[in-house]
């Protein structure tokens, strides 16, 4: 199997094309994105043919799950289709489990330099996210988790994400309230976590606990669904910078049509080829 290992400001995935995925691909995941004994990844990502839009993207996690959506590996198809010559237009649609992203490119010299994708509307009620909490949206709700209380705001941008705004990023204890958090009961699905200060009506700062993959330098998904629920809150205009570790990303939840749109690059790291047992 063929692939190209890259990354979404540090959030990175090996990403390969196919005619149709592997047998077993969450065996597969577990081992190609072992950071000591594979290639090292957040997730394994398989670019497919699609009856509803150019391509179709699934992509499992470190730990062998499937995620509905990812932000930041919609980015790195965009740019490999293009590279590749599986598409040579500057606007592609992607399909995904949670439905069908249309991207535009910024391209020089043939070379994707950033991507901007159409993440579509927020799911705010609650059974939709989802989470067992009742109600058109969640906003302030809290829950106990790792011995101590939070307030959260929960948001689906296509996979569920629970937001906690924190007066400050280093009194957060990721390793500890980040998987507590993904497997609180109220998540039936499980959840990935963003831990976010407010620097300003038009900047927020986020430390991201990625659901089946554990703490990311970004997380695309995760960016959208902070500038929701900062603005759910009322801490933040509808359009901002994302400051993560990886990187920046600018989101906008456009009052107009309701959808969410970000923009961010994506990066093309090396290539490689791993045995057809499946064997790194």
């Amino acid at each position: 199997m063929k692939f190209v290992k890259m990354h979404g400001l540090g959030n990175d995935f090996v990403v390969a094309a196919a005619e149709s995925p592997p047998d077993r691909p969450d065996e597969l995941a577990r081992r190609i994105c072992d950071r000591r004994f594979g290639v090292g990844a957040d997730g394994l990502v398989f670019i497919l043919p699609s009856a509803r839009a150019d391509v179709r993207m699934r992509i499992w996690n470190a730990d062998g799950s499937e995620a509905e959506q990812c932000g930041n590996a919609v980015r790195c198809v965009a740019k490999y289709v293009y590279e590749r010559g599986i598409r040579s237009a500057d606007e592609l649609t992607i399909e995904t489990l949670a439905g069908v992203c249309k991207v535009r490119l910024d391209v020089t010299d043939g070379r994707v330099r950033r991507v901007r994708v159409d993440m579509g509307e927020p799911v705010l009620r609650g059974p939709d996210i989802p989470t067992l909490i009742a109600g058109d949206r969640i906003v302030g709700e809290t829950l106990e988790a790792a011995g101590r209380s939070f307030r959260f705001t929960a948001v689906s941008m296509g996979n569920p994400h629970c937001v906690v705004f924190v007066d400050g990023l280093d009194s957060v204890e990721l390793d500890i309230w980040g998987p507590a958090i993904e497997r609180h009961p109220l998540f039936p699905n499980r959840t990935n976590v963003e831990f976010a200060v407010v620097n300003g009506r038009r900047e927020i700062e986020v430390r991201v606990w990625e659901r089946g993959a554990g703490p990311t330098l970004a997380c695309g998904t995760g960016a959208c669904a902070v500038l929701v629920a900062a603005v759910l809150n009322g801490y933040a205009d509808r359009e901002a910078t994302v400051v993560l570790p990886g990187g920046d990303l600018l989101v906008e939840w456009s009052e107009a049509d309701g959808r969410v749109y970000m923009s961010g690059p994506a990066t093309a790291v090396f290539e490689g080829e791993i045995p057809d047992d499946g064997k790194t």
